[in-house]
C-alpha cells in the first residue's frame, strides 16, 4: 500500500513528504518541505543556539520522522477523500513544523548537562510549545495566530491533553491537531522496531521518574522493562485505541485504503507487534532471569 521507507534516513521521509504536499498542492511551495526538514534536522542535531543535540534514546530524530511520515500520509488521505474542513497550504505547513517540532522538549540546552533529555518526559510537550514559539519568532513571517497555531497542535500530541479544551481556532486547526496526535501514537507503534525498542522507552521513563520525583502518571507507571513489556498490549487496547477513536476523532481512517472501508497499514503492523511483543516478552525474560 505504502512503499518502503527507512525513517532513520531523513532524506528518504523527506521525500515521500513532499510527494504528499505536492499532490495536495501542486502548484504549492515546492521549497517549504525541505526548509521545515532542514529546520527540524538543524533542532534535533544541535545546531540551533543555546539547545544541545538530541540525547534522548527513544525519542529520537527517527521517532520524529515517523510521525512525520505518518502525518503526511494521514492528511493525503483526507485530502483525497474530499472530506470537510478544506486543508489549505498554510495549514498544512503548519501542521508540518507541529510534527517535526512535537518532540523538540526533549533537547537539552547548553550548560545541562545532568542525564538525557529524558528526563523532561513529563514537561517535554510545554518545552516543545515554548521552543517553536521562539523559533517562529526569529524566523518572522509567522503571524501570531499562526504560531498558536502550532502549539495548539503540539498540545494534541500531550498522553493527559484533554482535547477538548484545546481552544482551536477553526475547524481545520483541529483536524490536523487530530492528525498530529493520531501519528504521533501510530507512527512509533507500527515501527519494525518498535518491540525491540520499548526497554529503551523504559530507560526514558525511569530516569523522567526519577527527575520529576514521579509528578507524572505515566512515567510512573512501569516498574522494569519487563512490567513495560507486559502492559503495553493494555496500553494499545485501553489507551491508545479509545484515544484514536474517541478523542481524536478515529482521524485514522484517512489511512485506510482504499477509503473508507479498506484495510489500515499502520493498525495491522501494529496487531502484528502486539503479537510478536508476546515473543519479545518471553525472550526478554530468559535473557535477564
Amino acid at each position: 500500500m505504502y512503499p518502503p521507507v527507512v525513517t532513520k534516513d531523513a532524506t528518504a521521509v523527506e521525500a515521500e513528504v513532499q510527494s504528499a504536499y505536492l499532490t495536495m498542492f501542486p502548484q504549492g511551495d515546492a521549497l517549504f518541505v525541505p526548509q521545515v526538514f532542514n529546520w527540524a534536522s538543524d533542532c534535533f542535531a544541535g545546531r540551533i543556539a543555546g539547545y544541545q543535540p538530541i540525547d534522548a534514546c527513544y525519542h529520537d530524530f527517527e521517532h520524529t520522522l515517523q510521525g512525520t511520515l505518518c502525518f503526511a500520509r494521514l492528511l493525503n488521505g483526507h485530502f483525497k477523500a474530499g472530506i470537510h474542513p478544506a486543508i489549505t497550504e498554510r495549514m498544512l505547513q503548519l501542521g508540518l513544523i507541529g510534527i517535526l517540532f512535537h518532540d523538540t522538549g526533549y533537547l537539552k540546552k547548553q550548560g545541562d548537562n545532568d542525564g538525557t533529555g529524558a528526563k523532561y518526559t513529563a514537561t517535554h510537550v510545554d518545552r516543545s510549545m515554548a521552543l517553536v514559539e521562539l523559533f517562529l519568532e526569529q524566523k518572522k513571517g509567522f503571524a501570531p495566530e499562526e504560531i498558536k497555531a502550532v502549539k495548539h497542535m503540539i498540545s494534541c500530541t500531550g498522553i493527559n491533553a484533554v482535547i477538548g479544551q484545546i481552544p482551536f481556532q477553526s475547524e481545520a486547526e483541529k483536524l490536523i491537531g487530530l492528525a498530529l496526535g493520531t501519528a504521533d501514537l501510530l507512527g512509533q507503534m507500527a515501527a519494525e522496531d518498535y518491540v525491540d525498542k520499548l526497554p529503551v522507552l523504559y530507560t526514558e521513563f525511569a530516569e523522567a521518574t526519577v527527575f520529576s520525583a514521579g509528578r507524572s502518571v505515566m512515567v510512573g507507571t512501569f516498574c522494569s522493562a519487563e512490567d513495560l513489556m507486559q502492559k503495553t498490549p493494555v496500553f494499545w487496547g485501553k489507551y491508545v485505541q479509545p484515544r484514536l477513536n474517541t478523542d481524536f476523532e478515529a482521524v485514522f481512517r484517512f489511512l485506510n485504503h482504499p477509503y473508507p472501508a479498506g484495510t489500515n497499514y499502520y493498525l495491522e503492523k501494529i496487531e502484528a507487534n502486539m503479537v510478536r511483543l508476546k515473543t519479545r516478552l518471553k525472550e526478554y525474560r530468559e535473557s535477564v532471569h
